[in-house]
């Protein structure tokens, strides 16, 4: 049977280079689970893979959208379903790597159903978010539901927004209807995550985010900036320096506060893997790509 090959991880952790790694020795290709990286516009600030690494390995789902584009957790199921299938008939195995765990247990487990949401209950908490801003959703689901809020992208507003969409309209918490149940899928899944002690994953974290200034961040954010209303960019690295060309705060400030911001993302990453028993943990600095590869032999 088929084999995907999971390697996952907080951010800064080196899933990029680990996969491609596992991808050149099996002689394969790899997905990406990375729900930013999708769109072609954010390349620095989403850490994408390089042109040097993409002409290594094959890459998938790669800056394959635009930050214009709908483009969902369901979306993605059904688009990397259909694609590994294909991938299935001329490779014995496959490897899949990002940092959105929603993204990769969609495609691992499935996704639960939800229940439709009337329009007026869409519009209830369009408001809430136009009139109290991010931090009023983050309110919201935090006191209706604390245990998704613990895990959830708490920068993201759709995310928060859907999850009090479910709430109102049923009176349930949004974690209700994350059932755990796994639907059956026609291949093996073996999964990875790579571990890094907590002061070593906060210098890579600030490292990269120097780097990305050094590449040319702030030039990115401000192409995007008048766009800056779209979903896709409502982004750790991108809103901070939004809020800079808006005179809200200093360069050095915005810079510190995607750091600050960044090492959050990590931490609630960590949550959601962690609570997933099936992931094998792999400590980059003592574990080679050998021992997965030897595992899926």
């Amino acid at each position: 049977m088929p084999t995907l090959i999971v390697i996952a991880g907080p951010t800064a952790s080196g899933k990029t280079a680990f996969a491609i790694k596992v991808a050149k020795a099996l002689n394969t290709v790899i997905l990406s689970a990375d729900s930013r990286q999708f769109y072609k516009e954010m390349s620095i600030g989403t850490a994408a893979p390089t042109e040097e690494e993409l002409s290594q390995v094959q890459h998938y789902f790669v800056h394959h959208i635009s930050i214009e584009d709908k483009y969902d957790v369901a979306d993605y199921e059904r688009d990397a379903l259909r694609l590994l299938d294909e991938l299935f008939k001329t490779h014995d195995s496959v490897v899949m790597t990002g940092g959105s765990g929603l993204f990769i247990d969609a495609v691992c487990n499935g996704i639960d159903e939800m229940p439709d949401i009337k329009p007026e209950i869409r519009e209830k908490v369009e408001n809430l978010l136009q009139e109290g801003g991010l931090k009023a959703l983050q309110d919201e689901v935090q006191r209706i539901d604390p245990e998704y809020f613990a895990i959830v992208d708490q920068q993201n507003p759709r995310r928060l927004q859907r999850a009090l969409e479910v709430c109102y309209q049923t009176g349930k918490t949004f974690t209700s209807f994350r059932s755990g149940n796994t639907v059956k899928r026609d291949f093996d899944i073996k999964k990875y995550a790579l571990l890094w002690e907590r002061e070593a994953l906060i210098e890579r974290i600030d490292k990269r985010v120097d780097l990305m200034m050094e590449q040319g961040l702030l030039e990115e954010v401000k192409s995007l900036y008048p766009k800056r209303h779209l979903n896709a960019l409502n982004t750790v690295g991108y809103k901070e320096l939004f809020s800079f060309f808006d005179g809200q705060c200093s360069l050095p400030e915005a810079v510190e506060l995607i750091k600050i911001h960044t090492r959050q993302y990590a931490k609630r990453q960590m949550t959601w893997l962690r609570k997933d028993n099936g992931y094998q943990w792999i400590i980059p600095e003592i574990n080679s790509e050998l021992c997965i590869l030897t595992s899926t032999k």
